[in-house]
């Protein structure tokens, strides 16, 4: 029987220099996302929504802040973590749908490399996954930085 679960996750804008990653992929130009680990917002709800398909917690139980080991982990690196958690109990995963939340950067040249990316990740087909993004209008939705919505199907 199929599994759905829903993951969110929003980081502000860091101030250190480092890069920005989202999906596993680099956006130069861009300034980083604030966070212990390296604030791939994409992975980290992704991650989020197959935790809780499995009913296995959240990212926080399974990555958190006060383990200094995780320090800048990768967000692909949270992404295959969490796939051998939910493959350890008994699931794969089907498909899996992203909608980013943000101002800037542009997600649309981006779309294509995005999608295949995670599909590998995930180890699922191409057009089992989407991804979207849509501007907040400067309502604040996700404040000063970037925000992610994701479903994940498991069975």
């Amino acid at each position: 029987m199929p599994r759905v679960g829903l993951g969110f996750d929003v980081h502000p804008w860091a101030m250190d220099g480092r890069r920005l990653v989202l999906g596993g992929v680099a956006f130069d130009g861009e300034p980083g996302l604030a966070g212990h680990s390296d604030g791939d917002v994409v992975c980290h709800a992704i991650a989020d929504a197959l935790l809780g398909a499995a009913a296995l917690g959240d990212v926080g139980s399974h990555f958190p802040e006060s383990d200094p080991s995780i320090a800048g982990i990768a967000g692909l690196t949270v992404l295959a973590r969490t796939l051998e958690l939910v493959r350890g109990a008994g699931y794969e995963v089907r498909s899996c749908d992203v909608t980013m939340i943000c101002e800037r950067p542009p997600i649309a040249p981006h779309r294509d490399g995005l999608r295949s990316g995670l599909a590998e990740a995930l180890a699922i087909a191409v057009d089992a996954t989407s991804v979207k993004a849509t501007r907040p209008e400067g309502l604040g939705l996700v404040g000063d930085g970037v925000g992610c919505m994701a479903v994940a199907v498991i069975a």
